[in-house]
């Protein structure tokens, strides 16, 4: 059926919807889906059908690629961009979806300029100008305040302007410099409660994996809003309001998280 139906979405994209039984089964296993109201959830099933229309999804590992597995992965994708719109994510085609965690090349350069090679373990990567990555099997993990998806897509948002450093192309409202005090301030914060968490041998509110770097903070803190708002919120009340803004998003206040 895969096949059938993105032919069917290439050709008719600009009058065609996703089938309803394939739609209501993605929302239903997606709960935080359940807080949009029906004009959002429209507009989310649009922005879903012109995204499967535009990309190229292949699978790894013996995989079976199915016509759920791509709804839903466009379905978590695309609500980031609900009110942002679908041209955020042009400019790359590719999703290659993995059975689970999977092996990745990497490189870096040392203060003397020696490269050091190495391999690390990833559940989710996006390439700048190139694919995006996706470990199914964490993919279905969605919905508990974890979000492999979302965060890989925060990403691809992120490298709009460039590598990703936790500062995507800002609407007018919010100025870099006050985007940046703002993402920064919080994220030194995480970074000492993760050092003090690691020093008591205890486990942060949060995903330790944001202390990484500022774009990875941006990244898991994206997957906190739209899966946990509250907690963010309570954690980062102004990071919380600066995601809002430049999501044109406010999930804390919907119903299935009030």
């Amino acid at each position: 059926m895969i096949g059938r139906l993105f032919n069917w979405l290439r050709g008719q994209q600009t009058t065609a919807t996703l089938p309803d039984t394939l739609w209501q089964d993605t929302v239903a296993s997606l709960p935080f889906l359940a807080g949009l109201n029906d004009e959002e959830k429209g507009r989310l099933r649009q922005l879903c059908t012109g995204f499967l229309a535009e990309k190229e999804f292949t699978t790894t590992g013996g995989l079976e690629l199915t016509d759920a597995m791509c709804v839903s992965i466009a379905a978590q994708g695309c609500l980031p961009i609900l009110n942002l719109g679908l041209e955020c994510y042009r400019g790359w085609v590719g999703i290659v979806v993995y059975p689970d965690e999977f092996v990745v090349p990497r490189s870096v350069e040392d203060e003397f300029g020696i490269v050091h090679e190495y391999t690390d373990l990833a559940s989710g990567e996006a390439w700048e100008g190139g694919p995006l990555l996706i470990s199914w099997r964490d993919a279905q993990m969605a919905g508990d305040g974890y979000n492999v998806v979302i965060h890989e897509f925060a990403h691809k948002l992120d490298m709009l302007n460039g590598p990703p450093d936790g500062t995507p192309p800002l609407p007018t409202g919010i100025s870099r410099k006050d985007w940046e005090d703002t993402l920064h301030a919080a994220y030194e914060d995480f970074c000492a409660q993760v050092d003090e968490a690691e020093e008591l041998d205890q486990d942060t509110l949060l995903d330790p994996y944001a202390a990484e770097n500022p774009g990875e903070f941006f990244a898991v803190m994206s997957e906190t809003f739209f899966e946990a708002p509250q907690i963010l919120r309570d954690e980062y009340p102004a990071l919380y309001d600066k995601l809002s803004a430049f999501y044109r998003q406010d999930p804390a206040s919907r119903p299935s998280f009030t």
